[in-house]
């Protein structure tokens, strides 16, 4: 068994590592800048920048943006040759999509291109009915043609998606079997594997995104564990999936379009891991890196999950507009994303008005104070000059340039007539204002009330922001978990492997058994323990969609065996999510689902006793807030010991980021080296 567990997060600017030593018991961090062009090279360079060795590594976690980036057209990513094949008639399926568009009024609105020209689409003769029975053989000999010219015009991978193959995928099946005799070398992926579902739109996207993915995973985790492997790496490795599991490479390759968002479900798991831990019941997760920032909402230990999304689709003020991209039915955890990064880039329009985003200067150059030839100011820029950040980053690897910042800001602030000053702090509240469209997406449209959470912050970013974005949105409590600014790689140290298992029923509620149902369990539950074989221990969750007949939209409920108490279950979430239940309408069964998680075993996060002391600041510098500038106390967080209690405004400086704590706020560290800070009421407030 090796000595250290390894979590290794690629993002848009750095690339965060984080392990735990198995002998001291002992956490430690690392942030590269990532490289875009080959992210395999930051992963290693992370570990090597770690000191640790390779052939010590026991478990090596992974999160990669690479399925997002080759929706996002990065360079030197190219998309697969892929054809399709499905029922005769239904070959532009994935191009007529639903009847949705995402700009109303936009005259000059396109739908996205479809993934698969029209020329590489292909029908087939066959057909399969809505209960699963044939009602046109599958016509092998036109197939067989069909194969020979996929083979002629050397197609990489061919998708098969025939009319109602969740119900029965017999057609499936016999093609591609027959594709595969004909034409070893291609890869042929079925819907009824990726996504035996119902609605052919959704099934058919799913399976040609995964298509779409597959061969560039496939080739980049290859190539990523043949580099592990030869600098001595050979201990267990796992990836992120969007769902805040980590599975196994095979599972990885096979479903690429499970990993999408891979690396923003990490952080979710670490706040949910945190919030355990802490006994906060709701928590909203608020992560600021270089490039985004993303909000995700825990309850009760447990981020949110939604069974739907659209890869490559646009995000208007954090929300995914619906119909602007891919749609993809693989579990992710609901998060809401905007483009404020420190890196997010600050304008002037035309109306001579101040503006922040959605432009970002990426890793390379990166802000302005960085050095590196970026002459456009920076949110990072903005808190330099206003004295928030100082001049050194990740333990003094990298020095800011002050006056690269102010030269930079200063053109803004000539063109729109203000103090340098005080375009800074309009760069921070705008990027608050976007921030906090994000937290309220995640709360206020999912039926919450923000007051009433802990807002967890991390991320390079999230620290600076976190206590005035808190303030905009009224949360009385933020909590600033240790090394935030790699948060997210640490939760990939608390994750579990998990498996996600999915079959139709489509059935009204009286139409079905208890027994019928637990049989169908049975069966999915046979299928996705073989792919998380291995583990000791094994949790199984059982659920299942539920609907209103005639609606389009299903609720998941969890399955307690009970038919009865199901439906009336059902009937309380419709009414706490839409305010409104019946208990006249018919009520369907859509899907049923089974989790299957193989638990890993969690590094130990030490809880140290509390003893309150107030503790020194190591220096003082002035610091711009909205009454002006105020002479504040620096903080060094490695030397603050649990129970330490201070009064804002006060900066805490730490390797991987920088934590800002405006007047009228104190905080308090606990025993797990968490910061909690919380607003100092007066008695006619708390009234």
């Amino acid at each position: 068994m090796g000595r250290y567990r390894v979590g290794i997060d690629i993002g848009g600017t750095f690339t965060d590592l984080v392990y735990f030593d198995e002998d001291s018991k002992e956490f430690h961090i690392t942030k590269v800048p990532t490289t875009p062009k080959s992210p395999a090279i930051g992963a290693i360079n992370a570990i090597k920048e770690a000191k640790i060795n390779f052939n010590e590594i026991d478990i090596l976690v992974h999160a990669t943006t690479l399925g997002t980036n080759m929706f996002l057209g990065q360079e030197h990513l190219l998309p697969p040759k892929i054809a399709l094949i499905t029922t005769k008639g239904f070959r532009d399926v994935i191009e007529i999509g639903r009847q949705r568009r995402p700009k109303l009024y936009d005259l000059f609105f396109e739908k996205p291109k479809p993934l698969i020209k029209r020329r590489d689409r292909y029908e087939v003769e066959e057909r399969i009915g809505a209960n699963g029975e044939i009602i046109t053989p599958l016509n092998e000999e036109e197939l067989c043609k069909i194969a020979k010219e996929i083979k002629n015009k050397g197609y990489e991978v061919v998708v098969i998606s025939f009319l109602h193959s969740y119900k029965n995928p017999i057609h499936e099946k016999k093609a591609k079997e027959i594709i595969r005799k004909l034409y070893p070398d291609v890869d042929v992926i079925t819907s009824h594997e990726i996504d035996p579902e119902y609605k052919e739109y959704e099934r058919t996207s799913t399976t040609v995104v995964n298509a779409y993915l597959k061969p560039l995973m496939s080739k980049y985790l290859k190539n990523l564990i043949t580099s592990l492997r030869n600098e001595g790496f050979n201990g267990k490795f796992y990836i992120m999936q969007s769902n805040g599991g980590v599975s196994n490479i095979k599972y990885a390759t096979e479903r690429p379009a499970a990993f999408i968002e891979s690396g923003p479900a990490a952080g979710a798991i670490a706040v949910a891991y945190y919030s355990k831990i802490l006994g906060d019941e709701k928590v909203i997760g608020f992560d600021m890196g270089g490039t985004t920032a993303k909000a995700s909402t825990i309850i009760n230990h447990a981020p949110l999950i939604t069974n739907e999304y659209e890869v490559g689709g646009e995000v208007h003020a954090g929300r995914l507009v619906k119909g602007s991209g891919y749609p993809v039915r693989f579990p992710f955890i609901d998060l809401a994303e905007v483009s404020a990064g420190g890196g997010t880039i600050a304008w002037i329009d035309e109306g001579n008005a101040l503006r922040v985003g959605p432009i970002s200067a990426g890793a390379d150059p990166g802000p302005v104070c960085y050095g590196k030839g970026n002459d456009k100011p920076t949110i990072t820029d903005a808190n330099l000059i206003l004295g928030r950040l100082g001049d050194k980053l990740s333990g003094g690897a990298l020095t800011l340039r002050k006056d690269l910042a102010e030269k930079a800001i200063s053109k803004l602030s000539e063109k729109i007539g203000e103090s340098i000053e005080d375009v800074a702090l309009g760069i921070i509240r705008l990027a608050n204002t976007i921030m906090a469209k994000a937290l309220r997406i995640v709360t206020v449209e999912r039926g919450y009330d923000p007051r009433d959470f802990v807002m967890y912050v991390f991320g390079g970013a999230g620290p600076l922001h976190g206590v005035e974005l808190a303030e905009e949105m009224e949360i009385k409590s933020i909590l600033i978990p240790p090394s935030c600014g790699v948060f997210s790689a640490l939760g990939l140290l608390l994750s579990d492997c998990r498996v996600d298992k999915v079959k139709s029923i489509l059935k009204d509620a009286d139409e079905v058994d208890e027994e019928e149902v637990e049989n169908i369990f049975v069966e999915l539950i046979e299928e996705g323990i073989k792919e998380v074989d291995g583990f000791e221990e094994i949790k199984i969750i059982k659920q299942i969609d539920v609907r209103y007949k005639g609606q389009s939209y299903d609720i998941t409920i969890p399955w307690t065996g009970n038919l009865e108490e199901v439906i009336n279950n059902f009937h309380k979430k419709h009414e706490a999510i839409y305010k409104f239940s019946s208990l006249d309408e018919n009520v369907e069964f859509v899907n049923a689902r089974v989790t299957i998680v193989g638990l890993l075993t969690k590094p130990e996060i030490k809880y140290n006793e509390i003893k309150e002391y107030v503790p020194k600041p190591k220096c003082y510098r002035k610091v711009y807030f909205s009454n002006g500038w105020e002479e504040t106390p620096i903080y060094n967080r490695d030397k603050l010991r649990p129970g330490a209690t201070f009064e804002g405004p006060a900066i805490v400086e730490e390797y991987d980021s920088t934590i800002v704590i405006p007047p009228n706020y104190h905080a308090i560290v606990d025993g797990y080296g968490s910061i909690r800070i919380e607003r100092n009421y007066s008695i006619k407030e708390k009234i």
